[in-house]
């Protein structure tokens, strides 16, 4: 997969892992739990309503809990995930011929451990979709759906070498409140209250595989869950194209206007797109804002009158209303929480 921008000051809220936290609680002791969030820095976001989380954090907290725990998925799924099974999951899908037979290995992996949720992947002339099926009376945990789907779609760019486009992610579950998350993980239109938990591939873009080494596989395990778990994708949706663009432009120069004269199209099409997608503009770019705000602020090495100047505010007094508007504290009280949970 190729680099790229849109994703690297993205967060999410602290509702969005807050269904991992439940999971992994009962699985180690009160010490246990506590020295994961102070190791992935998220005693305060953790503690929090309004709490933002980086990607750094999950990955730390993700390759902590997983090693410590003795199940690879956290709790997440009724039967314990034993270690080294992300590893033979690789070992078989790094052997397949096309994307296609990588999912269906995908869903026959998945199918000797799972007791809970049964895959199948459903082929048609245009699409490839695969589905989690419950057996039973299985209650959907948010975020292990989440986490599943995203293994296999960035499993499937693994394969391909480059993030392979999604037509559509489902979930069985009802809209959360922090559903706007699932557009920094998945770069697709995300559903929810749909009948399974699904994700479809248009079947034009599916190009062939090309071979991993143990190299490439070692590689991919080290990095857990950092190449798949948010998407590096600039270009399948609209409002990430426009992140894009704003974390590459001067604040002072980035409006409306040139981000759509740089995507070739009017004002009014983009803001049309932007809707399309459930956003807007200023939406996309106060995110952006807070987000570089919240990754600058956690790293102690700017002044908080530098990062407002730097994020194009007029007065460091704009940049406090801004960020407690955004995250329910000022800057100051933000980075001294940090400090403070540290």
């Amino acid at each position: 997969m190729t680099d790229a921008t849109p994703t690297l000051y993205s967060t999410v809220s602290s509702h969005f892992i807050a269904d991992w936290l439940t999971a992994l609680r009962p699985l180690c002791s009160d010490a246990q739990f506590l020295s994961f969030l102070e190791s992935a820095d998220l005693v305060a976001e953790a503690a929090s309503d309004q709490g933002r989380v980086t990607l750094d954090q999950i990955v730390r907290l993700y390759q902590l809990a997983a090693v410590e725990t003795g199940d690879e998925m956290m709790g997440l799924w009724s039967r314990p995930i034993r270690p080294r099974a992300l590893q033979h999951l690789l070992t078989s899908v790094r052997e397949a011929t096309s994307l296609s037979s990588g999912l269906y290995r995908f869903c026959t992996f998945w199918n000797l451990l799972l007791d809970d949720y049964q895959f199948d992947l459903m082929d048609t002339d245009d699409a490839l979709v695969l589905r989690l099926a419950p057996l039973g009376h299985a209650q959907p945990q948010r975020f292990g759906h989440m986490l599943i789907l995203k293994l296999a779609h960035g499993l499937m760019s693994w394969l391909a070498r480059y993030e392979v486009p999604v037509q559509a992610v489902d979930f069985c579950f009802d809209r959360p409140v922090f559903h706007e998350d699932y557009a920094v993980i998945f770069p697709a239109p995300v559903h929810f209250g749909s009948p399974l938990t699904s994700l479809t591939f248009n079947r034009s873009v599916l190009t062939p595989v090309h071979t991993r080494s143990a190299t490439d596989l070692g590689r991919f395990l080290e990095n857990a869950p950092r190449d798949w778990i948010f998407t590096r994708s600039s270009e399948h949706t609209q409002s990430l194209r426009v992140r894009s663009y704003l974390s590459q432009n001067a604040w002072e120069t980035a409006n409306l206007s040139s981000a759509a004269r740089a995507m070739n199209m009017t004002p009014r099409t983009l803001m049309r797109r932007l809707e399309a997608d459930g956003t807007s503009f200023q939406a996309i770019k106060d995110a952006l804002r807070r987000d570089i705000a919240i990754r600058n602020l956690q790293s102690d090495r700017m002044s908080i009158e530098a990062i407002a100047q730097d994020l194009g505010f007029s007065s460091a007094a704009n940049f406090h209303k801004a960020f407690q508007r955004w995250t329910g504290h000022t800057p100051s009280v933000y980075r001294r929480r940090r400090a403070e949970a540290r």
